[in-house]
This record gives structure tokens, C-alpha cells and sequence, in this order.
């Protein structure tokens, strides 16, 4: 047997893998931070490590556009940096695999804490249940399995490998590695399951597609080497993986603090951690209202910041990042404190969370009715007490339908699981008292936390012009700032003059800037109609897949 790892090539240069790691992962640990050049020549690597973004972009085999951070690294792989506008390399013609359609009682998007609450409740109280989710592994971003055979890592794994078994055992189908690129009248469903077509017809919906993490637009943010805390912590927690020896933790929220104990745990260098809100013990009140909703969970908070300091990791308060350039050995981050003085870190990795964004897009498409919650800065979804939305038989849960938390999205997800399977089996619809009172705890307990920290949305107004605000156009702030002056009072009229928005990620990033800055100039409150409207397909997905979907629709004419 051979003694030479396991491997596959990156611009000829052989790279290790691991069993289970993905092509994002394997580069990393490698020290490869670039991984494709756009259209004006500038450096990309990964950034929100969940398929969000688009930017880790790598061409395999001579097929281009294949994300590193859900693409499986495998051993003989020839892959090369992704160029702007990349042409398809010759490739042998393969008949596609065959589609399949399906029409279960319930379908779920996605296998994180709520989706899978609601899979099990529903399995059963009787229905037939499907759940597509775009991971390898279930679990969502709570619970972030392990790939490959890394052994389970904390209490947390454990609670999320239990669910997924329970929703195995309760007779649900998961079907995964699924891209849903459109949603239609009517709960039609189109999708691509492993290269193949696959069309829904389900006859209730339930949505927990949860949230992606919003960024701190600073100069530098686009950097490779630049990611969000939740990709990191993906990293680490899916592929044990480092996002570098050293690196600094920035923005505001409990997932930092974490992320920073789970990295240093597992030999990172965490230099800092930059927190923009003031510190638990100069909010005495807050804090304590906090620990009265949930004792145990601020127990481990605090268990947290004490092993932090334990560690020698420093947490800097009333601190931000104000800016990221490159640096002979990685890249200087630099960050200013509430007095104007400014710190500098030289480190491997940026990671950072400001907040999050909900992944509503299904949602809006479908025609939910949102309103806009001005303290988190994203929509929250209109649900009644059943979980379910302005539209008939679909339901929103977690926290693609507002920021609530894992918690809370499990109770929801049963919630709109029972209700779900009780209008599928024409019952009455369950007592659903001791449940909302569950979330309703989960919830006080969650406003308790969020306000000890900044959350809110950053004004971009002493950023200078040539901020990148749309990554995949590569739209700076001056253009944005430049159509506001010419262009009516809308999103989607920014959008058109400017090109931002409509990259392959679709404006999920620079979409809610230039909602607020179309407010803003106009003053006028932000909602749901000012956002740029959702469009199919959702992700970026082949003509070959369109049409496969097509072809079976037709057939069944």
C-alpha cells in the first residue's frame, strides 16, 4: 500500500485531504487562501462557508463554478483557480441522471433545528414527510455535524446526530446535497438532487432554510482570508479544520464568543475578540434580566467568557473593525475602540459576524407577507400561532422567518409539524397552549440576550466611495451613492443602473444596503417592497437542470 496521503491538485500543486473534507477545507489547511480572480482582477477565497455567497468559486476537472465550500474534496481531483467568466472545457456528453417527483403530505427545506423538529412532529402525527436539505450532512448551522469519521465534539453535535436519528426512525425521508432553485403558485417545488431533476408537489410546505451572517463592510472585508465566524466555526466543527494559526474574531453577538472558545480549544491563535457592544458587567440590569430568562443558558455564557480569559483570549468591547489590507505575513486588521484609538493584528484570518440576514427568498417569492424590524435590520415573516404564513398550507420556522434562535426554532418547527399533519389528515388542530408558552420563554430569553449587544445595522455613511458593497459585481459604495442621485426611489432601479444585485448570489449582501440607502435618502421607514424581489431561479443552477424539470412537468400534462 502506498504511503503517499491522499490528495488532489490545485493549479498542479498536489494538496492532502482528509477523508470527508470539503475542497474549501483541504485548501485552507494548506495555506491556500485565494481561490478564484473576478473580473477585475481581485483575490476571492471563502467567505460564509454555507453556499451563500458564491465567492469560493474553483474549477474542477474543467468544470467551472463549482462552489469549494459544498464541494467533497476527492482524491485525484484537478482543480484549478476559478478566472472571471470562465469557459467549459470540452467535457465527454453524459446523459443526465434520471428525475424523480414526489408529493408527500409535507415537504421541508431544510434539516437544521426546525426543520428536523417539524419532520419528526409531523412523521408522527402521521404524514409522509420529505425533507431537502443543501447539506452533506444534516444539522444545519446549530448543530453542524461532522463530516468523514471525526468524532463528535461537545454536548451540541450530540443533541444534533440525536435529532437526525430520531427523524430517521420517525420514517422521514432526507434527502440531501438538494439545490431548490424555484418555488412556484400553488407549493411547486423545483430543485436539483445530485444532478438530477427533482419537482414537489407537496401539500403543505415548511420552510427552515434559517439565516446567513451579516457581514462588517469595511475596506478589506473581500479579502481571501476574510470569512464569516459561522464559516470558521463550519471549519472547525464539520472538518477540524483551522481557518488559520492566528486569527481575530470581530462584530457582535454570542456566536463570536463562541467560536473564539471552540478555535483557541483547537490550537488557533485567537488574538482578539472585538465586540462593538459594551461589556455585561457596564449593563448590570440587562445582564440580570437576561439570566432570569434563561439561567442555564447564561451560566454557560459566562462559563464561556471565563474560559476565554482563562485562555488569554482578550475580548475588547465598545471595539470595532474599521479596516482590513494585506500584510507581508496575511492580513492587518485593524480596529478602533470607543475613544478613537486604533489597535493592529496581524493574523491568517479575519472572521466576523455583525448580525444575520434571514434566507427568505422562498418565502417572498411564494408571496409571505413580511414586515420589516427595524432593531435587527431584516424582515421577519407574518405566521400565525400555527407557524403558518399569510399563505395557505405554508408554514416559516426558525430563523428564516426573523432571528429567534435555535431554541425557539425547535419548538416552532413541532409546532408547524403538528399543524401541518393535522390539515394533511383533515384533524383538529392540536391544543398548541403548553408549546407557546415554551417559545414564548425562548423567545423573552433571546430579546434579553440580543440587547446586550449592537446588532443593529451599521451606517455606512463615513465610508469612503470606493467600498465594495456588492462582491459579485464588484459595485462600490460611490456607484451606489451615484445612482441614489439619478435614479427614482427604489432597490430594484439601483439595481439596474449599477449591476448590484445581480451577481450569483443575488444581492444578499448588497441587497439590504441599498435598501436602507434608498430609505434613507428618500426618509421613508424600510419594507418589505424595498428590498430587490426574489427571482428564479434562487441559486445558480445549469439549463440542463431547467430543463430536465421542464421536460418532467411536461410529461405529466
Amino acid at each position: 500500500m502506498s504511503d503517499q496521503p491522499a490528495g488532489f491538485t490545485f493549479d498542479g500543486r498536489p494538496v492532502a485531504l482528509r477523508p470527508g473534507q470539503s475542497l474549501a477545507a483541504a485548501l485552507t489547511e494548506a495555506g491556500q487562501r485565494p481561490f478564484r480572480m473576478t473580473a477585475k482582477a481581485e483575490k476571492r477565497g471563502m467567505f460564509c462557508g454555507m453556499g451563500v455567497c458564491q465567492d469560493c468559486l474553483v474549477t474542477v476537472d474543467g468544470v467551472p463554478n463549482q462552489r469549494a465550500c459544498m464541494t467533497p474534496a476527492q482524491e485525484g481531483m484537478q482543480v484549478t483557480t476559478q478566472v472571471a467568466f470562465a469557459a467549459l472545457t470540452e467535457q465527454p456528453e453524459r446523459r443526465a441522471p434520471e428525475g424523480r417527483q414526489i408529493a408527500p403530505d409535507v415537504l421541508v427545506i431544510g434539516a437544521g433545528a426546525g426543520g428536523l423538529s417539524a419532520a419528526i412532529a409531523a412523521a408522527r402525527s402521521g404524514a409522509s414527510v420529505v425533507v431537502l436539505d443543501e447539506r452533506k450532512v444534516s444539522g444545519g448551522q446549530y448543530y453542524k455535524q461532522a463530516a468523514g469519521a471525526a468524532p463528535v465534539l461537545d454536548q451540541q453535535q450530540q443533541e444534533g446526530a440525536a435529532l437526525i436519528a430520531s427523524a430517521l426512525s420517525a420514517g422521514v425521508e432526507i434527502l440531501s446535497e438538494v439545490e431548490v432553485w424555484g418555488v412556484f403558485e400553488g407549493l411547486l417545488v423545483m430543485a436539483q438532487h445530485q444532478g438530477a431533476a427533482l419537482v414537489a408537489r407537496p401539500r403543505t410546505l415548511i420552510v427552515a432554510t434559517g439565516a446567513y451572517e451579516r457581514p462588517r463592510m469595511v475596506p478589506g472585508w473581500t479579502l481571501p482570508g476574510v470569512m464569516t465566524t459561522g464559516a470558521a466555526q463550519t471549519l472547525w466543527r464539520s472538518y477540524r479544520t483551522l481557518p488559520g494559526k492566528r486569527v481575530v474574531v470581530a462584530g457582535s453577538g454570542p456566536l463570536n464568543l463562541q467560536v473564539a472558545m471552540e478555535l483557541s480549544r483547537g490550537g488557533a491563535d485567537v488574538v482578539t475578540v472585538s465586540e462593538a457592544g459594551r461589556s455585561p458587567y457596564r449593563q448590570p440590569l440587562a445582564a440580570a434580566m437576561m439570566a432570569a430568562a434563561g439561567p442555564k443558558l447564561a451560566a454557560r455564557g459566562l462559563a464561556m467568557s471565563l474560559g476565554l480569559r482563562q485562555r488569554g483570549v482578550k475580548v475588547s468591547y465598545e471595539t470595532s473593525l474599521s479596516q482590513i489590507v494585506e500584510a507581508e505575513n496575511g492580513l492587518k486588521a485593524s480596529f478602533t475602540d470607543g475613544h478613537g484609538s486604533q489597535v493592529d493584528h496581524v493574523v491568517d484570518a479575519v472572521c466576523m459576524n455583525d448580525g444575520f440576514e434571514p434566507q427568505n427568498e422562498i418565502l417572498r417569492l411564494l408571496g409571505a407577507e413580511m414586515t420589516y424590524d427595524a432593531g435587527f435590520g431584516h424582515l421577519r415573516c407574518q405566521r400565525d400561532s400555527s407557524m403558518q404564513t399569510t399563505v395557505p398550507q405554508l408554514y416559516a420556522i426558525g430563523d428564516c422567518a426573523g432571528l429567534g434562535g435555535a431554541p425557539a426554532a425547535g419548538v416552532e418547527g413541532t409546532i408547524a409539524g403538528l399543524a401541518a399533519a393535522s390539515y394533511c389528515r383533515n384533524a383538529p388542530m392540536p391544543d398548541f397552549r403548553k408549546l407557546q408558552a415554551r417559545l414564548a420563554a425562548h423567545r423573552r430569553f433571546q430579546q434579553r440576550l440580543w440587547a446586550l449587544h449592537d446588532i443593529a445595522p451599521r451606517d455606512l455613511s463615513a465610508q469612503d466611495d470606493d467600498l465594495v458593497v456588492c462582491r459579485c459585481e464588484e459595485v462600490s459604495l460611490g456607484e451606489l451613492r451615484k445612482a441614489l442621485g439619478t435614479a427614482p426611489g427604489h432597490a430594484g432601479t439601483v439595481k439596474r443602473a449599477t449591476r448590484a444585485g445581480m451577481g450569483r448570489c443575488q444581492g444578499r449582501y448588497c441587497g439590504p444596503v441599498t435598501a436602507r440607502l434608498v430609505a434613507d435618502r428618500d426618509n421613508r421607514p424600510v419594507e418589505d417592497r424595498s428590498f430587490y424581489a426574489p427571482r428564479v431561479p434562487i441559486k445558480p443552477v445549469s439549463i440542463a437542470a431547467i430543463l430536465a424539470a421542464q421536460e418532467m412537468l411536461d410529461g405529466n400534462d
